[in-house]
């Protein structure tokens, strides 16, 4: 099974303590901040390589046109399967930046996007859900002013999460992550990993044995073995 096909399978909390066990990065790196929300979390786990984009809106600094969507849509197109759209604010008013609405995520759909990841905001929230189409941003505004894409295909920075074109990425109501490039089944092993500690740990919690007594010697008998 290829990785992005496998990660379909797990949620992102438990896929991110598996690429804890592997050592890869350091744990504080390779999430987003809570400020990046699953806007969609109905439509469960999204997962795909990265197109990315860095995008200018409100602020005008230089000419609009659409030569820009049409680099990156000719860039997903091209793109490994299935993708996500990222998009990076490069002006300096955030808070009023709308990146993707109904028009651009029927593009995006039709060229093999499963979702959009924006450090700003989308719009036009039910027709986008009617996609099936995931939003990850900050939350929803209503213009997209005088946006334009900038540059596509270039690393991009999301509320402080570095994602690199062609970058697996991974996320559900419980945030967003990037997911290293490792062996399907490597991470697979990690994963079972993961879920039998924690069944382990649950079972005893809940059971009639449970003391805190036992749990200590439990934690002490994994870490000496």
């Amino acid at each position: 099974m290829e990785l992005a096909e496998y990660i379909q399978t797990v949620d992102t909390p438990t896929l991110s303590n598996a690429i804890e066990l592997l050592g890869v990065r350091p744990r504080s790196a390779g999430f987003a901040p809570l400020q990046v929300r699953c806007l969609f979390p109905e439509l469960g786990r999204m997962a795909g390589f990265a197109v990315t984009a860095q995008v200018e809106t409100v602020t005008q600094t230089g000419p609009g046109g659409p030569q820009g969507h049409i680099e990156l849509y000719r860039l997903l197109e091209a793109s490994r399967k299935p993708a996500v759209i990222v998009l990076q604010e490069t002006g300096g008013f955030g808070d009023f930046a709308a990146h993707c609405g109904e028009v651009m995520a029927t593009f995006f759909t039709r060229l093999g996007a499963a979702g959009l990841v924006s450090d700003c905001a989308v719009r036009d929230l039910p027709e986008v859900r009617a996609l099936g189409f995931h939003f990850f941003a900050r939350g929803a505004c209503a213009s997209h002013a005088n946006f334009r894409i900038v540059r596509t295909g270039v690393p991009v920075t999301i509320c402080g999460l570095p994602v690199r074109p062609g970058e697996l990425l991974h996320g559900d109501e419980n945030g967003l992550i990037t997911v290293p490039d490792v062996e399907a089944g490597r991470l697979e092993q990690a994963v079972e990993e993961v879920r039998r500690t924690e069944r382990r740990i649950m079972d005893f919690v809940r059971s009639g044995d449970f003391s805190l007594d036992g749990y200590e010697a439990m934690v002490r008998r994994s870490y000496s073995g």
